[in-house]
Parts: C-alpha cells; sequence; structure tokens
C-alpha cells in the first residue's frame, strides 16, 4: 500500500487538493451568494440550494474551460513550436510528429507499448492523437456548461431587474459571456508563456519541470 501511494503520489495529492478547493469555493460562493441576498432585500438560500444554482455552475464551468484549453492548445502546439532553451519545449531540431522509430510505432513498437501503437489507420491516428482530442473535448463540453449555467445566471438578474431574458444564441453576443471567457484564457496563456520562458533562466532542483541546476541556458528538452 505504501509503495502503490508513493507512486501514484503526484495525481493523489492534486486531486485531494482540488476537493478541498472546490469545497472552500462552494462555502466562500455561498456566503458572498447570500450576502448579495441580504444586500438585495432577498431570501438566503441553503448551500444545497446554491451548490444547483447556475451562477454556483458558471464560476466552476469558466474556469475549467480555460484550463483545458491552455492544455489542448499546448499539447498540439508544442508539436511544431519550440523555445530554445527551455524545458518546455522538444529540441530545436526536432519538430513536427517525429518518426515511426522515435515514437515506437507501428514495426517499431516495443515488448511494452500499448496495443494500439501496432495498430494502423483509424486506430492508430486516434491513439497518436488521444491526449490533445480528450483535452480539446472537455474544454469543449466545459465551454459549453459555462454557456449554458451563464445564460441562466444572466437571465436571473435580467429578470431581477425587470429586463427581457436573452436566449442562449444571444447570450453568446453578450460582453459578459465574453468578459467571463477572455479574463481566464489570457491568464492562461500568460502563465504557460511564463513558465517556457522564465524556465530557461531559472532552475527548481529536482522538479522534471526545470533543468538540471547546472544546465546550460540554452540547453533545449532537457528535465532535472
Amino acid at each position: 500500500m505504501r509503495t502503490r501511494l508513493r507512486d501514484n503520489s503526484l495525481g493523489l495529492v492534486f486531486g485531494a487538493l482540488f476537493v478541498l478547493v472546490l469545497a472552500g469555493q462552494a462555502i466562500a460562493g455561498h456566503a458572498d451568494f447570500n450576502q448579495q441576498q441580504t444586500a438585495e432585500g432577498l431570501a438566503r438560500v441553503s448551500l444545497a440550494r446554491y451548490l444547483t444554482s447556475a451562477s454556483f455552475g458558471v464560476d466552476v464551468a469558466e474556469n475549467w474551460q480555460s484550463e483545458y484549453l491552455q492544455f489542448f492548445l499546448y499539447i498540439f502546439l508544442t508539436v511544431w513550436l519550440v523555445q530554445r532553451g527551455s524545458p518546455e519545449s522538444k529540441q530545436v531540431d526536432n519538430r513536427g510528429r517525429e518518426s515511426e522509430r522515435q515514437q515506437k510505432i507501428g514495426a517499431y513498437a516495443e515488448d511494452d507499448s500499448p496495443g494500439w501503437a501496432r495498430a494502423r489507420g483509424l486506430r492508430l491516428w486516434l491513439y497518436a492523437n488521444s491526449l490533445g482530442l480528450v483535452m480539446g473535448l472537455i474544454f469543449l463540453l466545459s465551454w459549453l456548461t459555462q454557456s449554458i449555467a451563464g445564460v441562466a445566471a444572466y437571465n436571473e438578474l435580467q429578470l431581477s431587474n425587470r429586463e427581457d431574458p436573452a436566449s442562449w444564441a444571444t447570450y453568446l453576443t453578450e460582453p459578459d459571456f465574453w468578459n467571463r471567457t477572455l479574463q481566464n484564457w489570457q491568464s492562461e496563456l500568460l502563465a504557460v508563456a511564463s513558465m517556457a520562458i522564465l524556465s530557461i533562466y531559472l532552475r527548481q532542483r529536482g522538479s522534471p519541470q526545470s533543468k538540471p541546476v547546472g544546465a546550460a541556458h540554452m540547453a533545449t528538452g532537457v528535465e532535472g
């Protein structure tokens, strides 16, 4: 059991932190929501009611979609784009999809290679792009969830102000939707660019996200 926990510690710790932070967001968001309700002379709501509300749903979904957009873009763009000196980049001369030998597929698959790495045609294409495709799918689903929860929250505000509610298609053209969306996208893109560039010159001993402390600044695709 101890070995299993050690071997899966990264995923377990981040999973536990996710649950704790999500619970914290729910509690803080519930308190903030009820403060607004009280200020507007409206009835307070229970935690269970808040967790099923459009307000909570849109707050969660807008963060998820921006994170998965970051992963989706990073996975696909780093196939072709490089950053000299960054451990986040592949070698400068190794741009592109790489050869079958490098990727260990088809005739070059090894004994412990996944079964689909030996396949051909559509099965191989799907498996060879499965990580990016799944990240892209999760992004689209969370973006759709954000838009649906967002229009519900937006229309609640419209009705409270005695204004006409908007359709889903109309909401997609509203500043409220794009303000929520773009403020998350820009922060994720800035974070990726910062990581790729700062890791050229800065180090974190023992981290695979950093080069070895003594590696040259222009060493590319080297991990600690």
